[in-house]
């Protein structure tokens, strides 16, 4: 596990967006939990702009978002739209 996620901050989120914190199946919470790795995997990025592991395990994380976001979007639009403009996703 990453030293930026503590297990505190997994469960926090988790009990945010998820419903409680032992709920780490939620579709919503893994949708959180992949926003906030990126925003920190991002923000590694710009100050070690070579580091080209991490940039792959970033675009990795973005194309599991997005399919997690588009399998949100066909079973629940509501919750979809609710978790994007909750998460400040799409623009």
């Amino acid at each position: 596990m990453p030293n930026y996620l503590t297990k505190e901050k997994m469960q926090e989120i988790f009990k945010e967006y998820g419903g409680s914190a032992t709920n780490t199946g939620s579709t919503e919470g893994q949708i959180a939990l992949f926003t906030f790795k990126i925003a920190q995997l991002s923000e590694h990025l710009k100050t070690n702009k070579k580091d080209h592991s991490c940039r792959r395990s970033l675009l990795k994380m973005v194309g599991k978002r997005r399919s997690l976001l588009k399998y949100l979007a066909k079973k629940d639009l509501n919750g979809y739209r609710a978790l994007i403009a909750k998460l400040g996703i799409r623009k």
